[in-house]
This record gives C-alpha cells, sequence and structure tokens, in this order.
C-alpha cells in the first residue's frame, strides 16, 4: 500500500513539473510597426530561429498604429508570464510617450530580454532628386520654407523625433506626412508623394539597391558599417545623434526564472549561424545588449529624445 501511495505521489509530482514547465504554448510577439517595417522584419527573421531554443513557436502580430504604442500597450498591460513579448526600442519606448499620454510608462512598464539589433535611421530621397548631398537639400529648404514634406513611421515616432532634430539643427522648415511605419512612408517617396522619409536600412535596403532612392545622411555618431558610403548628419555640420535599437522586452514582473530562460534561449538563436546569415542578407546590424544593460540604453534614448522634444 505504501508503494502504491510513493508511486502516485510521484505521478502527480511528475504532472505538476509538466504544467509548470515554460514554455509550453507559442510565444507571442507583437509589432507595433506594419509588416515589412524594420521592427516587422527583425521579428520575424529572428523568431523563425528562436523557436528551435524555445521548444515552441514564435508567433509574430502586427498592431501598427500610434508610433507602436497600440502594440507596446497590450503587451505592458498582459499577464507578466513571459509568453507576450515586444519588439522594443524605437518609438513606443524611445519618444512617444514625450508628444502625448500614454497608459504605461515607456521604461517602467517593460521587462528588458535582449537587444538584438542596431538600425541607422537614413534620410532618404529621390533617385532623381535634385540634391547631390544633405548640404544642398538644407540649402534648398532654407530658400522656401515649409515647401519640402517629409514622411514619418508615425506622429511621435522616432523617425519624426528625428526630422525634428534635424530641422532644428539645420534652420528648415517641413511639412510632416506620417505613416504607420516606414514602409508606408517609403512607397510615399518612391510615388512622388512627399520629398524626404526617415527609414531604417533595413526598410530601404531594396530600394536603395534599385537605385529608387538615394541616403544623403543616417542620423547616428557613426557610419554605419552596414552603408560605409553614407555620411552622417555631423559631417555636414548638423548636431544630430539618434538611432533605433531593436529588442525584445515584455512586460514588467516577468519571473526571474522565466526571464533567464528565454534570455539564454534567445542568446543562442542571436549566435546561430541562420541568423546572422539572415541579417546580412537584409541589412540588419546585430548589436547584442543583455538585460540590464540594454535596460540602461533604453532609459538614456528615453531622456534624450525627451530633451529634444522640449527644445522642440
Amino acid at each position: 500500500m505504501l508503494a502504491r501511495r510513493d508511486f502516485l505521489i510521484g505521478v502527480i509530482g511528475m504532472a505538476s513539473v509538466r504544467a509548470d514547465a515554460f514554455p509550453s504554448k507559442p510565444i507571442r510577439v507583437y509589432v507595433g510597426f506594419s509588416a515589412g517595417g524594420g521592427a516587422d522584419i527583425i521579428a520575424r527573421a529572428f523568431g523563425d530561429v528562436a523557436q528551435r531554443f524555445l521548444g515552441q513557436p514564435m508567433v509574430v502580430i502586427n498592431r501598427p498604429g500610434a508610433s507602436g504604442t497600440i502594440a507596446a500597450r497590450e503587451v505592458a498591460l498582459s499577464e507578466p508570464d513571459g509568453y507576450t513579448l515586444l519588439i522594443a526600442g524605437g518609438s513606443e519606448t524611445a519618444c512617444a510617450g514625450h508628444f502625448r499620454k500614454l497608459p504605461y510608462h515607456p521604461i517602467r512598464a517593460f521587462t528588458p530580454i535582449m537587444r538584438l539589433a542596431r538600425l541607422g535611421l537614413l534620410i532618404n530621397v529621390r533617385s532623381d532628386a535634385p540634391w547631390a548631398d544633405v548640404k544642398e537639400f538644407v540649402a534648398a529648404a532654407r530658400k522656401e520654407p515649409g515647401k519640402y514634406i517629409y514622411a514619418s513611421a508615425g506622429y511621435g515616432s522616432l523617425a519624426h523625433a528625428t526630422m525634428l532634430l534635424f530641422g532644428e539643427a539645420a534652420g528648415i522648415v517641413m511639412k510632416h506626412l506620417p505613416f504607420s511605419g516606414g514602409a508606408g512612408g517609403l512607397v510615399a517617396l518612391r510615388g512622388g508623394h512627399v520629398d524626404v522619409t526617415v527609414a531604417a536600412e533595413s526598410e530601404s535596403k531594396a530600394l536603395s539597391e534599385a537605385l529608387q532612392i538615394r541616403s544623403l545622411a543616417v542620423a547616428s555618431a557613426e557610419r554605419s558599417p552596414l552603408r560605409p558610403d553614407v555620411p552622417t548628419l555631423h559631417e555636414a555640420g548638423f548636431d544630430v545623434d539618434l538611432e533605433n535599437q531593436k529588442g525584445l522586452v515584455g512586460p514588467a514582473g516577468i519571473p526571474r526564472n522565466r526571464l533567464q530562460f528565454l534570455h539564454d534561449a534567445l542568446e543562442k538563436a542571436f549566435h546561430h549561424p541562420d541568423f546572422v546569415r539572415r541579417c546580412r542578407r537584409l541589412g540588419i546590424e546585430r548589436a547584442y545588449l543583455g538585460p540590464e544593460a540594454f535596460g540602461r540604453s533604453l532609459s538614456r534614448v528615453y531622456s534624450q529624445i525627451g530633451h529634444v522634444v522640449r527644445r522642440g
């Protein structure tokens, strides 16, 4: 009788371990921008590799709109069980909160897991545009304030903040046409509906290679290793230093053991040759940061953008 009781206790214990095993179902990864944008490209390229190490699929869910804050809100208010993540580090955490009141705090509402990439923000024009470089564009814009239209990934987006800072540094005034992601602005640029747009390297790569658009400058402090031919705004004499980083976060309060499991599994995927090759092909600069370092980086950019917006 004792042996039978011990056996039953053992079976119940094993069932409990299986029930508590993580992850035991697919992990949802929310993207706050439309398909084809930089965040979406990274999420799908990484998710296909990461699921091999997680033991469960990573399902990418697009919730475009409001500069990424629709998706961010859904994740911030979700159960902190590790099953709902967000591609973050761009507009939804860096600057949208400086333009409007949000139902979540852009930094404190999330648990940083890992940074995946750093995307240079390119200022693009059509290939047949009359300006040879960014200085010529600035000279034209100064002569006719308000004539030129720029597209961004949305009101309050990182692209919007970049153009505000660029406009302030260059002493120019332009009209703003917001979209729900970087891809929409590129389509509008190609179609001649706007004169300038800001987009990540991965977003603009195909059109650039097809010679349909040209990149006048990058907003980072240094030239991108992926586009060493594109000068920085600093080189042209304009004090602008912004870049778009992409990583995975979850809602605040994810249990430490689950956070550790997620980080360790995702770090293996980050270094896997398949992801390395995909990033090279897609024009994505891999840039790893662990949970604490990624959290500090998110806070730094958030503060930096705040200064930009307040000055505007």
